[in-house]
C-alpha cells in the first residue's frame, strides 16, 4: 500500500534541511551580525563571542554555499575579505529575529515547564 501523501515527505525533508542550516546557533548570530552590514572575518570572530576560527570558517562557507552570504576578496596587500548578506540572507533576518524574540519572551515559561516535568518524573 502506497502512502497517500508522498509530497509531504519531500516537503518535510526540504524544510528539515533548511531548518538544520538556520537552526545552528552560529548561523543565527552571524546572520544577525551581517544584517548590520558587511564585515571582515576578524570582525565577525570578535563580535560573535566564543566561536572558533574553524567553526566560523565552516559557518561562513555553508552560508555562502546556501546563497545567504557573499564573500568578496579586495585586491589589497594583504588581501582583504569581506562577508555580506545576499538578498536571500537579508530575507532570513526577519524570521530569525522573530524566533529570537520569541525565545527571549518564553525562556522563563519553558524553564518552569521543564522544572515541573522533571519534578513530576522524579515522583513516579
Amino acid at each position: 500500500m502506497k502512502p497517500r501523501h508522498t509530497h509531504l515527505t519531500g516537503d518535510c525533508r526540504a524544510i528539515s534541511e533548511v531548518l538544520s542550516r538556520i537552526g545552528d546557533k552560529w548561523t543565527v548570530l552571524v546572520v544577525n551580525l551581517l544584517g548590520g552590514g558587511p564585515r571582515r572575518f576578524g570582525e565577525i570572530r570578535r563580535e560573535v563571542g566564543g566561536i572558533s576560527q574553524r567553526m566560523l570558517t565552516l559557518t561562513l562557507r555553508a552560508l555562502e554555499r546556501d546563497g545567504l552570504v557573499t564573500r568578496t576578496v579586495h585586491p589589497t596587500v594583504p588581501p582583504s575579505v569581506e562577508y555580506a548578506l545576499t538578498n536571500l540572507g537579508r530575507s532570513l533576518r526577519t524570521p530569525v529575529q522573530a524566533l529570537g524574540e520569541w525565545a527571549l519572551r518564553n525562556q522563563a515559561a519553558m524553564a518552569d515547564a521543564r522544572q515541573r516535568f522533571d519534578g513530576d518524573r522524579a515522583r513516579v
